[in-house]
């Protein structure tokens, strides 16, 4: 195989050609804009946040009880100072896109960060009976603390809890930064529009997608797999996909949901309703009501010469 060497007009040529698909793609590539958010300064600030909501767990610093309170001051200020600074390098960039003018933009994050910041007791209490949730919910669970620091879903839950804050502030870009980073170490699909009510609890975890206007109760638990969508999207005349409203499920109260099953459209499924395993939904279920799929024909092999059995599942 021979080599080519790339001479400097080659390379000057090049680099000719990939600056001239830059032109017009306005959203694809970023030039003369120095205001997008930052990607790891948001995961770092997720990662402070972790630590006031679950003191200790992360081992990266010392806690003591007398030293508590200086250490929960000293990262909520780090998390101010940082994320007041993304948030309007985001507000920024959504002005760019949209040709604002005259927005606050310094003025807007900091409500956003104030917002964030005063919810965090409450967070705690929330995540608290989701933790709980989790302990009694799987019996292979042997402490608060075994959760905490090993179950994916408290990762994926608490990153939803805190993106979901910004998300009501109207925070662009930052949001969807923190969930789909949570999406990439969980592989747990938490869009932080979601609305989701305490004592939540998904087992196991992967494979899990819910929506942007998914609307879950309390006390529901989810297995691994189940999908929280939407069906197929109206178009306008142009062809292009017309957004907003609501198009995810309503799951109230007390609601299981088994692994594999996918529920999908503007359905509610009722209060204390079961969905078994690998089902599909398109419509609203009643409270209380169990719903399986008829189950397969099972067919045994011998693994000696003879004629195969078919048996029914149980």
């Amino acid at each position: 195989m021979r080599f080519k060497k790339v001479s400097s007009d080659v390379m000057r040529h090049l680099v000719d050609q990939i600056i001239a698909t830059y032109d017009g793609d306005y959203g694809v590539n970023l030039t003369d804009v120095s205001n997008l958010p930052v990607r790891d300064k948001i995961i770092e600030v997720l990662e402070l946040l972790f630590e006031v909501l679950f003191p200790g767990y992360s081992g990266r610093r010392v806690v003591t009880r007398s030293g508590l309170g200086f250490m929960v001051g000293e990262i909520l200020c780090k998390v101010h100072a940082n994320l007041v600074e993304q948030i309007e390098r985001a507000y920024r960039y959504h002005c760019t896109i949209n040709r604002c003018t005259g927005c606050n933009c310094k003025g807007k994050a900091e409500a956003a960060v104030y917002s964030l910041l005063t919810s965090l007791p409450r967070l705690r209490e929330v995540l608290k009976t989701d933790v709980e949730a989790a302990f009694d919910g799987d019996p292979a669970a042997k402490s608060y603390e075994e959760i905490i620091i090993s179950y994916p879903c408290i990762t994926a839950i608490a990153t939803y809890r805190i993106a979901h804050e910004l998300y009501k502030m109207d925070v662009p870009l930052i949001p969807r930064i923190m969930s789909e980073w949570a999406h990439c170490n969980t592989g747990i699909d938490i869009h932080p529009g979601a609305t989701i009510g305490k004592s939540f609890f998904i087992d196991h975890g992967t494979g899990v997608v819910i929506g942007e206007t998914t609307i879950i109760g309390d006390r529901v638990k989810l297995y691994q797999g189940v999908t929280l969508g939407a069906l197929s999207f109206p178009r306008d005349k142009r062809g292009r996909i017309i957004k907003g409203g609501k198009r995810h499920p309503t799951i109230e109260d007390d609601v299981v949901i088994y692994a594999e099953a996918t529920i999908l459209g503007n359905v509610t499924i009722g209060k204390g309703a079961v969905i078994g395993g690998n089902v599909w939904i398109k419509e609203s279920v009643p409270p209380g009501v169990t719903v399986t799929s008829p189950g397969p024909e099972l067919v045994y092999l011998p693994r000696h010469k003879g004629t195969s059995k078919k048996r029914g599942s149980h």
